[in-house]
């Protein structure tokens, strides 16, 4: 050990003999760890906030939740799910 190390045990030794053995504490790690998950949480929030004012969705008449699906489109063009014939990835195969 360095002189450096030893000379904070010998100071740190007796501290923790003052402290209650049966007593636990998370102490500075825990605090800096609770501190640097609560600051990705607000990061993570300020960043969904910012995306979900970008979304911009007007309902369509007979598209609501009582419907069974969307209103039959008078366009002659099919959707674009039905142009592919391939199953999605992880889909069963069908035979």
């Amino acid at each position: 050990m360095s002189a450096t190390s030893t000379l904070a045990m010998t100071h740190l030794v007796p501290l923790a003999k003052d402290l209650d053995e049966n007593k636990v504490t998370p102490g500075v790690l825990g605090f800096i760890v609770f501190a640097v998950i609560g600051g990705a949480v607000w990061l993570l929030m300020k960043s969904m906030n910012k995306h979900m004012r970008k979304v911009d969705f007007e309902e369509k008449p007979g598209e609501g939740a009582e419907g069974a699906g969307p209103a039959p489109s008078t366009d002659s063009t099919p959707p674009a799910s039905a142009k592919s014939t391939a199953p999605a990835k992880g889909a069963p195969k069908t035979t």
